[in-house]
């Protein structure tokens, strides 16, 4: 494993879907996101990904499932849970994001850190998708590294726990999930992680590092992973509209270079998945994003 000098970033045009009707998830801001890293030049190397082959989703998906995705023929009940209706190029999305999840893996396995610019899906479940998301990109990727001889850790820091994470990986003895997350937040039923750490309505940037630090460390020396998948969600900000904690702009920050040194001190391949962040302005939501990535493949 070398350090990059450019900070390896997977995007795939799949991933700039149209939005359904009725959607309230901003589709846009993944080719926001892939504007502004772009508009920073020679800084970035980019890699497209395969989508994920079909064999890999049903490996942790119900087939079933799958084929009503592929066939566009979810039904109502299951759409309304995912928040939108799966269409022709959202079902192809769903086959992207995963493989792109996987390649910055790969990628950072070879170079520190690599950033997919897109998922974080943790609310699939292994038969329906969730809040917003359709299939479980972390843990399509997780079970397949961990079929090549991997122990995967899947630290999950989106404001919203991650429940389907935890759920589809539970009693793996190959793949350990830790989620610390804001405890009355979406869902309000949790499935049980490996670790969870739950915090309390309106924790600052000092309480959740405080949480933060005092907990991950521990959990690395107990699993002792090989390779580090990150939901790098920036909705605990304090203005995020879904949000319920108030860490601030440089708060964000913070946490992500400490997620990435404490990678790079244990030498842990580390890739990031896009995860949560929502708001009116979606240029806003999208340079959220971007912070994190830079923060994430910049200097200690």
């Amino acid at each position: 494993m070398t350090r990059a000098a450019a900070i390896a970033v997977v995007h795939h045009p799949l991933y700039v879907a149209p939005a359904p009707a009725r959607s309230q998830y901003q589709w846009n801001k993944n080719g926001l996101v892939r504007d502004l890293l772009r508009d920073l030049g020679g800084a970035l190397e980019w890699h497209e990904p395969e989508p994920m082959p079909r064999a890999w989703v049903e490996a942790v998906h119900d087939p079933e499932y799958v084929a009503e995705v592929i066939e566009t023929r979810v039904p109502p009940e299951k759409a309304r849970r995912i928040g939108f209706p799966v269409t022709e190029a959202v079902a192809k999305r769903a086959f992207a994001v995963p493989g792109g999840t996987y390649l910055a893996a790969k990628l950072a396995q070879q170079f520190g850190f690599a950033a997919n610019t897109a998922g974080g899906s943790h609310h699939a479940l292994h038969d329906t998708g969730a809040g917003y998301c359709v299939f479980n990109d972390l843990a399509i990727a997780a079970h397949r590294l961990a079929s090549e001889g991997e122990r995967v850790l899947i630290v999950d820091c989106d404001v919203h726990q991650g429940d389907g994470t935890a759920a589809l990986m539970a009693e793996r003895i190959d793949v350990a999930t830790y989620s610390i997350h804001a405890e009355k937040n979406f869902p309000v039923r949790k499935a049980r992680s490996t670790l969870d750490v739950p915090l309390a309505d309106g924790a600052d940037d000092a309480a959740y590092m405080d949480a933060l630090t005092t907990t991950l460390p521990g959990l690395i020396d107990d699993f002792a992973p090989s390779l580090i998948l990150y939901q790098a969600g920036v909705d605990p900000w304090e203005g995020d509209r879904l949000g319920r904690l108030k860490l601030s702009r440089e708060g964000l920050i913070v946490r992500d270079k400490w997620i990435a040194t404490l990678s790079r001190r244990r030498g842990l391949p580390l890739a990031s998945a896009l995860g949560g962040g929502y708001g009116i302005d979606a240029m806003e939501v999208s340079a959220r994003h971007v912070a994190s990535i830079l923060a994430l493949g910049g200097p200690d």
